[in-house]
């Protein structure tokens, strides 16, 4: 359970609505906020430096509030959660309520407030090429994910040549596993990377076939999804060794929500290999 910091009752003169006249005249918008981190550490060295200052949380709330113009306040509730989030990354999840008390409602009432939850989120991706400069492809993958602010890389693999999956005949692939934290849904974690399979030149023409770059969702927490273009965890990743044995490297007792089985005991029972070489000893 996470520790808590409270700002309650923040008066905020602002330009927000989904109407002109709100937009031009602005109007008063009460902000409260819960920072949920480990203050421990802080409460052991007693320096702010270890903790998060809510006097500059409360300023930059005010600063981001007054320059910036959404029309609703899922709008602006969503993308100040995440702003805080990132400019003070101490803070794990943020409960953040924006109340608007003078909205223009022709009836009598006290307020009326958007309340939202969001949070980091830790995902594992897995990573293959057969074409182009693999090994490049995937490293600028990583590098741009970790330029976003939406996304932190925490560790990553090393790199394995193995042999096509799916009986399609074709070039070895270079496969590896990163962890990342993220404050993408999954459905828009989904759409960030195939934003980087596009950029370098990814094609869907063949199921299984070559493919310059490729980012898989395994997990997203322990969340189990099923959509109709993902479905987390993975589908197939229990059959695979060279998705299991590079994540065994980063998350070796990680279990699947469904099979209940950690990475190691996947691996374990893997009936076909795939893995030909560790790059490196190549």
């Amino acid at each position: 359970m996470m520790d808590e910091i409270i700002i309650s009752g923040l008066k905020i003169f602002a330009w927000h609505g989904v109407y002109e006249e709100e937009r031009d005249k602005g109007q008063n918008f009460i902000v409260n906020a819960t920072l949920l981190l480990d203050t421990s550490k802080a409460g052991d060295s007693d320096s702010l430096d270890d903790s998060v200052d809510y006097g500059k949380v409360c300023l930059y709330i005010n600063d981001f509030m007054r320059v910036s113009r959404f029309q609703t306040l899922e709008a602006l509730a969503n993308n100040l959660a995440r702003k805080i989030m990132v400019k003070f990354p101490l803070t794990q999840s943020i409960k953040l309520e924006i109340q608007k008390p003078e909205a223009p409602i022709p009836l009598p009432f006290d307020t009326v407030s958007v309340k939202i939850e969001r949070s980091w989120h830790k995902a594992y991706i897995a990573t293959g090429s057969n074409m182009g400069e693999s090994e490049e492809l995937i490293k600028n993958a990583l590098e741009n994910l970790d330029a976003d602010e939406n996304c932190r890389v925490l560790r990553s693999s090393k790199m394995y040549r193995s042999r096509a999956y799916g009986g399609v005949e074709q070039e070895d692939f270079f496969n590896s596993v990163f962890c990342m934290e993220t404050l993408y849904s999954p459905i828009e974690l989904l759409t960030r990377l195939q934003t980087e399979e596009r950029e370098a030149g990814r094609e869907r023409l063949v199921k299984w076939g070559p493919r310059t770059l490729d980012l898989d969702i395994l997990y997203y927490d322990d969340i189990i999804l099923e959509r109709d273009h993902l479905r987390i965890p993975h589908l197939d990743m229990s059959n695979r060794d060279f998705v299991l044995l590079p994540l065994s490297e980063i998350a070796p007792y990680k279990r699947h929500p469904i099979l209940g089985l950690t990475t190691l005991e996947m691996l374990a029972r893997v009936k076909e290999t795939y893995v030909l070489t560790l790059k490196e000893e190549e």
